[in-house]
């Protein structure tokens, strides 16, 4: 039982992760992804420290607003200041993320349950002992129960707005011209983001957010030119590289975050010297 729930709390974090990232990498945003996932420290320490608690409200407004504040102020150094784009992104997470960790090893303390190996690696293993029982029933971990309205949320929004997501990730000044809000999808992109990166962090760390955020959606695109296959392709990719990481991680006895990036990263590698589209990976 403990297994299964330990999959199924890393495939709670990788279906939505591996949803966003095909937006992410379909528009080229994956540094801005990562800026996002690593630079929403700095809030959920903030909240932490205001309410005193891990209760997922506070948390989540803090990640929001940092989420915000990060992409304006990537947005700001490379309009106003005229800075490299690349160069913009990895100021702004790696002093951020900075931030966040001084953050937590001055004001958090030693017997805090927020630290920098939760805020790194997770804590996958001992996260399924947090479990939600009603009367006799075991409903699942409160991690998987805290995910679980964001894919259903994630869902939804690609569903309704699927051909505004194509027109986003592929031909924004057209979406422009005929009066779709482009900025809108942006910005909403940006906080599903922001949700995902904080209610990751607990279980799985932040290692284990940025990978599946990238690997699963560039292995998809290397099998697909579709936007629809690729969002099926990328979560299935995810949750396999969940499965296989928890079952040699409790082999190996290993830390199952890092291996779960691991096996993402092997399974990139196979695919692009067996895909079909290795050519049109950077366009499609």
């Amino acid at each position: 039982m403990n297994d299964v729930l330990m999959i199924l709390t890393a495939c709670s974090v990788a279906i939505p992760a591996s949803l966003l990232g095909v937006l992410l990498v379909s528009k080229s945003l994956v540094m801005v992804g990562d800026a996002i996932s690593h630079a929403v420290l700095p809030g959920i320490v903030v909240a932490y420290l205001l309410s005193g608690t891990r209760d997922s409200v506070p948390m989540l407004a803090g990640a929001a607003i940092t989420g915000f504040l990060t992409t304006f102020l990537i947005d700001f150094l490379r309009k106003k200041w005229k800075v490299q784009e690349d160069a913009a992104i990895g100021f702004t997470f790696t002093f951020l993320f900075a931030i966040g960790v001084l953050m937590i090893a001055l004001f958090a303390g030693k017997n805090s349950d927020l630290d920098q190996e939760c805020v790194l690696y997770g804590d996958l293993e001992t996260s399924i002992l947090d479990q939600v029982i009603i009367g006799e029933y075991l409903y699942g971990t409160r991690a998987i129960l805290q995910l679980l309205p964001l894919t259903i949320t994630l869902l939804l929004v690609i569903f309704i707005g699927f051909k505004g997501w194509k027109v986003w990730a592929f031909n924004p000044q057209f979406g422009s011209f005929i009066g779709i809000p482009m900025q809108v999808f942006h910005l909403v992109l940006m906080l599903l983001l922001s949700i995902h990166a904080v209610l990751s962090f607990e279980s799985v760390g932040v290692i284990l957010v940025v990978g599946l955020l990238v690997l699963p959606a560039a292995t998809a695109l290397l099998f697909s030119k579709t936007l629809a296959k690729t969002f099926w392709y990328s979560a299935c990719i995810g949750m396999v590289s969940c499965i296989l990481g928890v079952f040699l991680g409790k082999w190996i006895n290993i830390s199952i975050s890092p291996l779960i990036v691991c096996v993402n990263g092997l399974i990139f590698l196979t695919s692009v010297f067996i895909s079909p589209n290795k050519k049109s990976i950077s366009t499609n």
